[in-house]
């Protein structure tokens, strides 16, 4: 039985909408929002930024399991991993009876012609697909649709000999997913850097070459296998996890574009670099809308709801907290009392992302006025459903009730 991949839709979406209504919607978001994004109770004033939480891509893609689960009823249906960064919505799917491969009770293989396997929506790797292609097993591709247009660049990029350097996390599923696409061709490669920092080091080392052997012990583990910097950083092709946050990104690359300059001249400039526009606009949009919001309103703190392993999440945490008082909380759980927050700090060693929760938050004491006026900001990650933010702010006001 050949495999079958859905891109274009499935045709349950009236059969499902009810029970996505049910499990995601909240009545409190949409009268925030109707009220020019701000909603104020006794003391208590939250303005929410006006772009947040669900973005197209994993509304699709939730919406797709769903349908995959009533299209195929009576058949084992598997989600590959999380099919976005939220605990709350993949716990859902589990009630809805999805299984993940990569629980560790899961079996890894064989699997065959009657399962149904769920690609999440930031993708896998070439190497997975050929292997649920090969067992004969039915694919829904939620995979999305900006995931699949930085694709289309880095295999570009092989094709015509450039390396993918992309700027994201090598951990990430999305990552992952994206480099493997630049080994569709013999002479395919990749590098990812994480950071400003990590692109000094190969700006520098293409603009002037270095030590080799330091340069190969610092990028083994997010370098293709037979990676040599004195070639392969002498065409370079630039590419990102979606999610990361812009403004890097094109510090990144601006960097890298004056190194070839630098090296090569301006007239070689095309020979030896090339870049597009592969950040993901519902990103962006969420970024542009935190900004706005910290820069042009009077807040005593900001809120950003989110799973700690969602890169988009974190990245609009950083952007707050340079500005003011920041939490990344995962749910209304996390607001313990007038006296305590547990959250997740932006940066510091918190940064395996198999933790459980508990190993990735601190607690804050003092966070919260006591008395008087308190006005809020709040946004949520990509992947956080409105029913999470809702749940938010009647914590919010619960704890300020008193």
């Amino acid at each position: 039985m050949p495999s079958v991949i859905f891109r274009k839709g499935l045709d349950l979406n009236e059969a499902v909408a009810p029970a996505l209504a049910e499990d995601y919607d909240s009545a409190i978001v949409n009268e925030i929002i109707s009220h020019g994004f701000q909603r104020t109770r006794g003391r208590l004033t939250v303005r929410l930024a006006k772009e947040f939480g669900f973005c197209y891509g994993v509304d699709r893609a939730v919406d797709y399991a769903y349908q995959t689960r009533m299209r195929f009823p009576k058949r084992t249906v598997y989600l590959t991993g999380e099919i976005i960064h939220n605990p709350h919505v993949n716990d859902k799917l589990r009630t809805a009876g999805i299984r993940f491969l990569s629980d560790p009770h899961e079996p890894r293989e064989p699997l065959g012609p009657e399962v149904v396997i769920i690609i999440p929506a930031f993708g896998v790797t070439v190497d997975e697909l050929a292997k649920y292609d090969q067992f004969g097993c039915t694919l829904i591709d939620t995979t999305c649709g900006s995931v699949l247009n930085v694709w289309k660049n880095v295999e570009r990029y092989a094709k015509d000999g450039f390396t993918a350097l992309i700027h994201g996390k090598v951990h990430h599923e999305e990552t992952q997913a994206t480099a493997s696409q630049s080994l569709n061709y013999p002479n395919g490669r990749f590098l990812v850097v994480l950071d400003r920092d990590q692109a000094q080091l190969v700006c520098d080392y293409a603009r002037s070459g270095g030590n080799r052997h330091k340069f190969l012990e610092k990028f083994k583990h997010t370098a293709s296998k037979g990676f040599d910097p004195d070639q392969h950083l002498e065409r370079i092709g630039l590419a990102n996890q979606t999610t990361m946050l812009m403004s890097e990104s094109l510090e990144i690359g601006e960097m890298c574009r004056q190194a070839m300059i630098d090296r090569y001249g301006e007239a070689e400039l095309d020979f030896h670099y090339r870049a597009f526009d592969t950040i993901c606009s519902a990103t962006q949009d969420r970024q542009d809308a935190v900004q706005n919001l910290v820069g042009s309103e009077r807040l005593d703190l900001m809120i950003v709801v989110g799973g700690y392993n969602s890169s988009n999440t974190r990245n609009l945490a950083r952007i707050c907290t340079a500005k003011l008082p920041t939490y990344h909380i995962a749910d209304a759980e996390s607001l313990a009392s007038l006296a305590e927050i547990h959250h997740r700090p932006v940066s510091g060693p918190l940064s395996n992302l198999s933790q459980s929760r508990d190993k990735q938050e601190v607690t804050v004491k003092e966070w919260l006025p006591l008395t008087g006026e308190v006005t809020i900001g709040l946004t949520a990650g990509a992947s956080t459903p409105n029913n999470i933010i809702g749940q938010v702010v009647l914590r919010l006001e619960q704890l300020t009730r008193n």
